[in-house]
């Protein structure tokens, strides 16, 4: 067992605060990795203040890791030490069933193991990225294209793939029309990649505060949903919306945006559950659907776009001591776009 820094919450809701965690000895298909920033998602404080459902204390979040390999075990063949690497939310899965066998681990019948507040296959507790160092099995290890700079690369193991998978499954393209509902640290990386696909693209928030940061970002479009307007002028317009708000939407009224058979794709995630009118489906034909993260292989294709395109995350950096007030600006919607931490601080 090695033995290394990190920044954890003692309990639920409890501010983070630094200690030491245990991390295994390197296996023999083991990467042990230098984590050298680490990103903060909304997620990590829905954990955190266990809105999601009850957590594993003390928790060290962070999903959005970015590093260089420092060890490999015997058996590892696709990492070498010195490799720029990447891990997101998950660390392990059954491997063995039908989703994990097509690439799709995020679903994995028996459930994936999750990078943080999740339990290992030896049984101990996963701590995330919020700390010096990590041991991940390779195979559940990306790579960061050198195109790519490690910090503004940490979000894209979230929130990047989290944009992409849905952004790629529903067909974001040329002569596509693709609205991105918030603009917030997965909100900018889906106008990033939807621009980037040649999709025509509108942001959809609240006010028009950020717009001149959306048009910057690749939006064609920037409307208010605070404004009634909007609604009535889009009706009917998209083929595509991605929800990345964790709010409860009237989804309803962003149905009546979507053309005939659009879809709606939620990867956003509230924690009270929604009502919904099933003629605002039934109506046109279209779908309400949902979509988390990727699988491994994706997540690998979209680093690869993303450093050909040269899509990284718009990052706020800051020291580990910082995160507390980091959670709080997070939901005050107060950063732009994603808090990045420079583990050196630790």
């Amino acid at each position: 067992m090695t033995t290394v820094a990190a920044y954890a919450a003692p309990a639920p809701k409890a501010p983070l605060e630094r200690t030491t965690i245990e991390r295994r000895q390197v296996g023999e298909y083991d990467v042990l990795i230098d984590i050298k920033f680490a990103g903060i998602c909304h997620s990590d404080i829905h954990q955190a203040n266990e809105g999601w459902g009850e957590g594993i204390f003390p928790m060290v979040p962070g999903h959005e890791i970015a590093g260089v390999v420092s060890e490999v075990g015997s058996g590892v063949t696709k990492f070498a030490v010195g490799d720029r690497v990447g891990v997101g939310c998950m660390v392990d899965s059954c491997r063995e069933c039908e989703n994990c066998k097509a690439g799709r681990e995020q679903y994995c019948v028996k459930g994936n193991i999750p990078t943080y507040n999740g339990i290992g296959k030896d049984g101990e507790p996963t701590y995330g990225g919020y700390s010096q160092k990590v041991v991940v099995d390779e195979n559940f290890v990306v790579r960061i294209p050198d195109g790519l700079a490690l910090d503004v690369a940490a979000p894209l193991l979230c929130a990047g793939i989290t944009l992409y998978s849905p952004l790629k499954r529903f067909g974001a393209g040329p002569g596509k029309k693709v609205a991105i509902v918030g603009l917030g640290g997965l909100g900018h990386m889906g106008v990033k990649i939807a621009h980037a696909l040649g999709a025509e693209v509108t942001v959809l928030s609240q006010s028009l505060r950020k717009r001149e940061d959306g048009l910057k970002l690749g939006a064609d479009h920037y409307h208010a949903t605070s404004d009634p307007k909007t609604f009535e002028e889009l009706a009917g317009t998209f083929d595509l919306i991605v929800s990345t708000v964790s709010a409860p939407l009237d989804f309803g009224a962003y149905l009546s945006l979507l053309k005939t058979e659009g879809t709606l794709a939620n990867v956003g995630a509230p924690e009270e559950p929604i009502s919904l009118n099933l003629f605002s489906v039934i109506g046109g034909g279209k779908s309400l659907a949902g979509s988390m993260i990727g699988g491994i292989a994706e997540t690998q294709e979209m680093l690869d776009f993303c450093a050909e395109h040269g899509l990284g995350a718009e990052i706020e950096l800051i020291r580990a001591d910082q995160v507390n007030e980091a959670y709080e600006r997070v939901l005050a919607s107060d950063v732009r776009y994603r808090f990045v931490i420079d583990t050196a601080t630790i």
